[in-house]
């Protein structure tokens, strides 16, 4: 199936991006007609992922984060997060509840998040090569596209 609507952009790991990110992919949503939960959801999933590009993918150093979201005829929102950073050596773990590599005030909860609030999350990831998160989510059947239902 072909995306109806598609959005691209990057963004340097900084964390004054984070609120950008999350605001762009939700504003891009938009025009599905979400609920103000759905919205809430979308944001809270792609700060999550922006936040893990900037924690974890850049450790010591700044990146850039891609970010590319496509809307589907049947009112499915796709939002795929990249960065060419570190790596997950053990994604199975990684999406463990209270996993982090970091310690401190992460709670590791980032995947747990991003898989409560979206319908599907996938991730991919090589050691030294960088990670995607690809997240999806159908917006509740009451939307119009391009005069569509």
């Amino acid at each position: 199936m072909e995306a109806i609507n598609k959005f691209s952009m990057s963004v340097l790991s900084r964390s004054a991006n984070e609120g950008f990110a999350r605001a762009s992919v939700a504003s891009f949503a938009a025009q599905l007609d979400p609920t103000l939960e759905e919205i809430s959801d979308i944001k809270t999933a792609v700060s999550e992922a922006v936040t893990n590009c900037i924690v974890h993918a850049y450790k010591d150093s700044i990146g850039k984060i891609y970010i590319n979201s496509e809307i589907y005829d049947n009112g499915v929102l796709k939002i795929k997060i990249r960065d060419k950073g570190c790596g997950i050596e053990n994604v199975e773990k990684a999406m463990e509840p209270l996993f982090t590599t970091v310690g401190g005030e992460r709670a590791g909860l980032g995947f747990a998040v991003m898989q409560s609030f979206m319908d599907t999350v996938k991730v991919r990831s090589k050691t030294g090569v960088g990670t995607t998160v690809i997240m999806s989510k159908r917006i509740s059947p009451r939307y119009t596209v391009n005069g569509r239902e």
